[in-house]
């Protein structure tokens, strides 16, 4: 009987380990190292293929293109692709255009979007209706008000300029960057501001030199993200503006579909000079975005 027992709990704690172990095992497999260096390889390749394909593809001679579609050239590697890209469509002009907009709307953006999130925050302007009303904005499809928002630049004479196109990206990214800001300001002890206004600081004081300067990094990310959004834009662009003069590069892009079809290598190239810049722009704010958008997360 004795004998039978301990037959008995040996079997049960040779299943439990032999359970234990599988479990653990598995867990190494799905969730361990292993796990997250085969999706960060998979992340990487889903990010980093297209690139390489666009850049393979503006190197390649204009006849393979059409007729292969290998990922590596198979002949000789030619320049022709970026030559033709910059001298039959102004490129250079679509790139500037999209430099000066993404740049003034994002720093007016910033200057509207800082103290408009503090007031609503500390001293509940709008009541509840205002913030809502904000992030409603956003998510609402921006060809819905396509039709109202030229008929209004057009009624103040800045369809086709850059001065128009600025003002209606300004307006589109401004509910989200109240949006991404609103979590840097509450992670602020409202102690810090209470004993700027003992000391006699004024309420915009109080904003430029307790609050600006703590919510920094955050101010820089929401920044960088918008000056992106503004960068990508197409609809706007494509509706208010028809010419050299007021082009953004997205529109740019669109130069490259002529009569003889879709040239696919000038069109690569002019891409990949589009997408260089906001790659250099992120790696160099890289420490600043993301401890921006970390610390936005936590809350004081």
């Amino acid at each position: 009987m004795l004998e039978a027992k301990s037959t008995n709990s040996l079997e049960s704690a040779f299943e439990a380990n032999e359970k234990k172990t599988l479990a653990f095992y598995l867990k190494w497999v799905f969730f361990g190292r292993p796990a997250r260096i085969i999706l960060l390889i998979i992340f990487l390749l889903a990010i980093i293929l297209p690139i390489f394909y666009i850049a393979m593809t503006s190197l390649k001679e204009p006849i393979e293109i059409r007729t292969s579609g290998a990922l590596l050239p198979r002949g000789e590697i030619t320049t022709v692709n970026w030559v033709k890209a910059f001298a039959n469509v102004p490129l250079l002009r679509y790139l500037l255009n999209s430099t000066v907009v993404a740049l003034v709307s994002t720093i007016l953006v910033l200057i509207v979007a800082v103290p408009t999130t503090y007031s609503i925050i500390r001293f509940n302007t709008g009541g509840w209706f205002f913030p809502a009303w904000i992030l409603g904005t956003y998510v609402m499809p921006p060809i819905v008000v396509s039709i109202p928002i030229f008929a209004m630049v057009k009624m103040v004479q800045l369809q086709n300029t850059l001065a128009g196109l600025i003002l209606v990206h300004t307006m589109a990214n401004l509910p989200i960057a109240v949006w991404l800001i609103d979590s840097y300001i509450r992670a602020i002890p409202k102690e810090l501001e209470q004993a700027a206004w003992i000391d006699g600081y004024s309420k915009f004081e109080t904003l430029a030199r307790v609050v600006v300067p703590l919510i920094r990094p955050g101010v820089l990310a929401t920044g960088v993200i918008t000056l992106i959004l503004s960068w990508n834009e197409f609809l706007f662009a494509l509706i208010l503006t028809y010419g050299v003069k007021s082009n953004t590069f997205p529109i740019g892009i669109s130069r490259y579909i002529g009569e003889h079809g879709l040239q696919f290598g000038e069109m690569s190239a002019a891409a990949l000079a589009g997408i260089v810049p906001i790659y250099i722009l992120v790696f160099l704010s890289s420490r600043n975005l993301v401890e921006g958008l970390t610390r936005g997360g936590v809350k004081g």
